[in-house]
């Protein structure tokens, strides 16, 4: 079967000028490989919206089938656009999605958005983890109550992360370099968005943890050992 992955740049395989960042995506395939091969047409800067105008969604609904699963992880940058309000355009955006998915026979899940690492300013003690996301992850759980399909709670999880680690241990998930310390960042870089490659590996084995909890997996390697009986 095929994962196919639709989202922005916190699932992307980023661009080798941006290395060490990654999104967590691009991680997946050797969590999957004795299952799944994973396709992953995410793309920083994508909202629901120009995941589809930029041909992006037409792509990988061309490649997925019937037995296939599609991952959809949106919010970020919808969240920047007043008309994809997460009730509004961007709900409307998702339920479109997943009904276009199961007219090409494929299943979906639903990925709340990870969280952005933005500590409020007070003691680490008292660490305080801001949910920069307002309320885009809660209309995805909603969704996938409504649509029933899969969720993958990605932002409970990330939150749960961030404040188990602290502001401090946290840092290492995401790009922070000091001028001078990263060649493709020559001028440093404090990004509490995009992770680096430990951040992003962390997270593709959460959901890959989660499918499994969802029944893939196990069940695929079974069909093909039986398969292999013939």
């Amino acid at each position: 079967m095929k994962i196919l992955l639709a989202g922005d740049s916190t699932v992307a395989n980023c661009p080798t000028q941006e290395f060490p960042m990654s999104g967590w995506g691009a991680h997946l395939a050797p969590l999957t490989y004795t299952w799944a091969a994973v396709h992953n047409f995410a793309k920083g800067g994508a909202s629901t919206e120009s995941f589809r105008s930029e041909g992006l969604w037409a792509d990988l609904l061309a490649a997925a089938g019937p037995g296939d699963l599609v991952l959809i992880q949106f919010g970020h940058n919808d969240q920047k656009k007043q008309h994809l309000a997460a009730r509004t355009g961007y709900a409307a955006n998702l339920r479109t999605m997943v009904a276009e998915v199961h007219a090409v026979g494929a299943a979906t899940a639903l990925c709340t958005s990870v969280e952005r690492r933005h500590f409020l300013d007070v003691p680490s003690s008292d660490a305080v983890l801001e949910e920069s996301l307002e309320d885009y992850p809660e209309v995805v759980r909603e969704l996938a109550l409504e649509l029933g399909v899969a969720v993958l709670d990605l932002n409970a999880w990330t939150r749960c992360l961030y404040l188990g680690l602290g502001p401090d241990g946290s840092r290492e998930l995401f790009c922070h370099f000091a001028p001078g310390g990263n060649a493709h960042w020559p001028d440093g870089l404090a990004d509490n968005t995009h992770f680096s490659q430990h951040g992003a590996a962390l997270v593709a084995g959460e959901v890959a943890r989660q499918l499994g909890g969802l029944g893939y997996g196990a069940k695929q390697r079974l069909a093909g050992t039986t398969a292999g009986r013939g």
